[in-house]
């Protein structure tokens, strides 16, 4: 636990059942991420900001937001209720994320990698348990 501590946070998921659910979430979550950032920036850009800054404003975001998270260990819910203000930019962006179905592609892609990779494990063993003994 020391050594994976030193470059992260420990979790214990309670069984090798839930591996291929943390594959789908955290080892691919990355990717998911990236292509955020990479979304957020093109925003951006589209707004007028260079690619450098709105990259960097973008990622910082990331940061800042996964951080206040991990510190306050408060509900993503409630910590996105305390930077909405009623009637202002942050809801009305929210609103077009859930119309466009953000909240619902992020757990189908979840899903999918989840259910991938089981799929990848399964082959594993069909190859391994047909091989010749060394």
């Amino acid at each position: 636990m020391a050594i994976f501590d030193a470059v992260g946070k420990t979790v214990f998921i309670g069984g090798d059942t839930l591996l291929d659910a943390v594959t789908g979430l955290s080892g691919s979550g990355p990717g998911y991420t990236f292509v955020i950032i990479e979304a957020l920036a093109d925003a951006g850009v589209k707004m007028g900001l260079s690619r450098p800054d709105a990259q960097q404003l973008a990622a910082q975001t990331l940061v800042g937001a996964a951080r206040m998270l991990m510190e306050t260990r408060e509900h993503p819910g409630q910590l996105k209720d305390r930077v909405t203000s009623p009637g202002g930019t942050t809801i009305a962006g929210i609103h077009m994320l859930e119309r466009g179905g953000l909240r619902s592609a992020l757990i189908d892609a979840v899903e999918a990698a989840t259910l991938r990779s089981k799929a990848l494990g399964e082959e594993m063993i069909r190859k391994f348990a047909g091989a010749e003994p060394m």
